[in-house]
């Protein structure tokens, strides 16, 4: 596993997925996160339930998606400081890359769960790369996830389990890196469909571009 371009100036490459209760950062709840570490040559990975508070509970079209139960949740999972706990141990080595798929999507969800526990500031400093964007420029619609994997022959699977989505997205940023080391172009640089606009909150350190289906040039080279 190369990716050492876009590691440079870098500390570590954290590549994260989750699963949650809905589709609003601020009002929905994360209930699985995972994330992979690559730093100094050495992949970590973490890969936690997180329980809902007392008042909330898990719709039954999300364990439908993921197989999660809410007693699984219950059994297994950690508190929500626990679990942020946990994720920032992972960020702890200086300047991160966090990356992801769809990552305007997870980054909203990680900000408003960290901010809950008092711990947002973890993401201050760190890069961010959508790992769907990238891909929207070297494909054609569709573009989710396993139209990725599929396109490009991988082994990982889109389960809608976070660690496995976590590790499908790392071997995807791979498999794109080694077809065109362009990716460290892509940080803080994430597309978004002209039609319905960026959703959710902004990232302050990001650039954001309208991204046609079918790219006729590397988002990049339209700033």
């Amino acid at each position: 596993m190369s990716l050492e371009k876009l590691l440079e100036g870098y500390d570590s490459l954290v590549v994260l997925d989750l699963e949650t209760t809905g589709f609003s950062a601020e009002r929905d709840r994360i209930i699985e996160l995972a994330a992979l570490r690559l730093r100094a040559g050495e992949t970590e990975e973490m890969d936690v339930f997180v329980r809902l508070p007392e008042n909330r509970r898990l719709p039954e079209e999300i364990t439908r998606l993921t197989g999660i139960r809410p007693e699984v949740l219950e059994a297994e999972g950690l508190t929500s400081s626990e679990a942020a706990a946990r994720f920032c141990a992972m960020t702890d080595s200086g300047r991160p890359l966090l990356a992801a798929y769809n990552a305007q999507f997870d980054l909203g969800f990680l900000y408003h769960f960290l901010r809950r526990e008092g711990r947002e500031d973890v993401l201050r400093g760190s890069g961010f790369l959508d790992a769907m964007t990238v891909y929207k420029d070297r494909r054609p619609y569709p573009h989710r996830l396993k139209d990725a994997i599929a396109a490009y022959g991988l082994a990982g699977e889109n389960t809608h389990r976070a660690i496995d989505d976590a590790r499908a997205t790392l071997e995807l940023l791979t498999a794109m890196d080694t077809e065109r080391p362009d990716l460290h172009r892509y940080i803080g640089l994430f597309g978004y469909n002209p039609k319905f606009g960026v959703a959710g909150r902004r990232i302050s350190s990001v650039r954001y571009l309208p991204q046609p289906y079918e790219s006729e040039k590397p988002l990049y080279e339209s700033l």
